[in-house]
């Protein structure tokens, strides 16, 4: 069974940082590449940064360009986002999600695998 389990999230206020984790079971981790989403009340879910299986390839989303940084540990079957200067805006409820391909994706239908989200909450 596979299993996207989202750490991390919380309440910061704008200009602070976080890191999330996503630890995955149950699949060909280090064959994917992985995701991170995010959905804000009242929103459709928007895409967020995506890493390619091998590491070396990342693209982002252009709201969170230069602020937020993927990155995955293989060895650990883990992938992470790094969230520096947040804004209220950023607030919302973050997926990491698995696809089901090596290459990374914008795209969300590409995403076989989901987790269950964790919540970023960000003050003014």
């Amino acid at each position: 069974q596979v299993q996207l389990v989202e750490s991390g999230g919380g309440s910061v206020q704008a200009g602070g940082s976080l890191r999330l984790s996503c630890a995955a079971s149950g699949l060909t981790f280090s064959r994917r590449a992985m995701g991170w989403f995010r959905q804000a009340p009242g929103k459709e879910r928007e895409f967020v940064a995506t890493i390619n299986w091998n590491t070396d390839s990342t693209t982002y989303g252009d709201s969170v360009k230069g602020r937020f940084t993927i990155s995955r540990d293989n060895a650990k079957n883990t992938i992470y986002l790094q969230m520096n200067s947040l804004k209220p805006e950023d607030t919302a409820v973050y997926y990491c999600a698995a696809a089901s391909g090596f290459l990374f994706t914008r795209d969300l239908n590409e995403y076989g695998y989901w987790g269950q989200g964790t919540r970023v909450t960000v003050s003014s």
